[in-house]
């Protein structure tokens, strides 16, 4: 793949310094699976008894890693997550299949265990096999790496055309323990998650049957991952795991209701969110990041189906990164969305000024304050319909040339 050598402008100074999972330890090495002289091979090791939940890619063009990590959540319970960089080993047939098994067996025998106690990830090109081999060789150096908080590296093997890694955490009180919630995440195009090329994994120590981690991860996925595009396209391999080893010692709850949760459910969100808007703001080509904010629609889900329509417009995103306040294109992603909008009731503003409204634009709005908010980093357009209550935000970036030129070499 081409090195991508210029940094989104979001990139932070260093990777957060994350705290030890008590019952996870990390690994990663270089294996050479498409890169040369760099970690491309994760392994996560997760004490006996760890809960696990998922939510993966809807695409009808899936890697057999996703369908191998939906059989093994059934389960509800795993050993270890190994994942590979460079490769996405999707659309590889009977070989792609054989490639997936090479992989959780060799994590298998390393950790002595099952192969489906195994879960799977692979991220990179379509349609190249996958070279099992260098999975194998690299196993026994792979597994002497395994320690607690070996996150930035961990962050980096996952990484394809991102540049920079991502991982972020928290902590939270449940049942009279503290508890941590610790994660990574890779993306940067192929951005529009609906499982949800997007992969994360979330750690904590907090004691949670799989039942309930499994809600509780869901709804958290609708509010981060599911709220996140940077070009509107699903990846065959989209996958969010989120593995709950008990050693925390806290009172198991028995239904995702239960309001102990609270402190928890604040803490996963935040962490999933944090990992969400870090792929967003790691965009391919990215010069902006896009929060948009819908209202007044006629339920969550038609704000959402609304907010995206914004969200993914090529017209939209090419007229923030010009700087330029044309709302009328907002307004024609509104309206092709195919939900419910009257156009002299919508109101449409640019950084908290409104631009548009009751089927026109605001006459004699003072452009100024709009013109330096679209000079900055940060965009924000809001909408509100006037027909309900219904609210979504969702999180983007804007269209650049550099878009094109990451992905007109992606292969090379």
């Amino acid at each position: 793949m081409a090195a991508i050598t210029e940094k989104s402008p979001f990139a932070p100074a260093r990777f957060p310094t994350l705290p030890d999972v008590p019952g996870v330890r990390l690994g990663a090495v270089a294996a050479g699976v498409k890169y040369q002289g760099r970690p491309d091979l994760f392994l996560a090791e997760l004490a006996k008894g760890t809960a696990v939940a998922g939510v993966l890619t809807t695409s009808k063009t899936r890697s057999a890693a996703v369908d191998w990590c939906r059989a093994v959540l059934e389960k509800g319970t795993a050993r270890g997550i190994i994942v590979n960089a460079g490769n996405a080993n999707a659309f590889t047939g009977k070989r792609g299949a054989e490639g997936n098994k090479h992989m959780v067996r060799a994590a298998a025998d390393a950790l002595g265990c099952k192969p489906k106690q195994i879960l799977v990830a692979s991220t990179g090109v379509i349609g190249e096999p996958l070279p099992g081999d260098r999975v194998s060789a690299a196993m026994p150096a792979l597994a002497k790496d395994l320690k607690p908080r070996n996150w930035a590296k961990s962050a980096r093997a996952i990484t394809t055309t991102d540049t920079f890694p991502k991982g972020a955490s928290a902590t939270a009180e449940l049942s009279g323990k503290t508890v941590t919630v610790a994660g990574i995440a890779k993306g940067s195009g192929m951005i529009a998650p609906d499982m949800a090329t997007m992969l994360s994994f979330v750690f904590t120590d907090a004691a949670i049957p799989a039942d309930v981690l499994q809600k509780l991860l869901k709804r958290g996925a609708d509010k981060s991952f599911n709220a996140i595009t940077v070009d509107s396209d699903t990846s065959t391999s989209d996958t969010l795991i989120l593995a709950a080893t008990g050693r925390a010692g806290n009172e198991p709850p028995r239904k995702a209701s239960d309001k102990a949760l609270k402190g928890f459910v604040e803490a996963l969100d935040a962490v999933l969110i944090d990992l969400a808007t870090q792929v967003v703001k790691d965009g391919e080509g990215i010069s902006k990041l896009i929060t948009v904010d819908v209202a007044g629609a006629v339920s969550k889900k038609s704000a959402r189906a609304i907010a995206l329509s914004v969200a993914n417009s090529p017209l939209v995103k090419t007229a923030v990164a010009g700087e330029d306040a044309n709302w009328g294109r907002v307004v024609m992603a509104v309206g092709k969305a195919g939900e419910p909008a009257d156009r002299d009731r919508l109101t449409v503003s640019m950084g908290g000024v409104a631009i548009a409204e009751k089927g026109e634009g605001v006459d004699g709005y003072d452009e100024a304050p709009v013109a330096d908010h679209l000079k900055g980093r940060e965009v924000h357009i809001g909408i509100d319909l006037g027909l309900g209550s219904g609210t979504a935000r969702v999180w983007t970036c804007d269209l650049t040339h550099g878009y094109i030129s990451i992905n007109a070499d992606y292969r090379s």
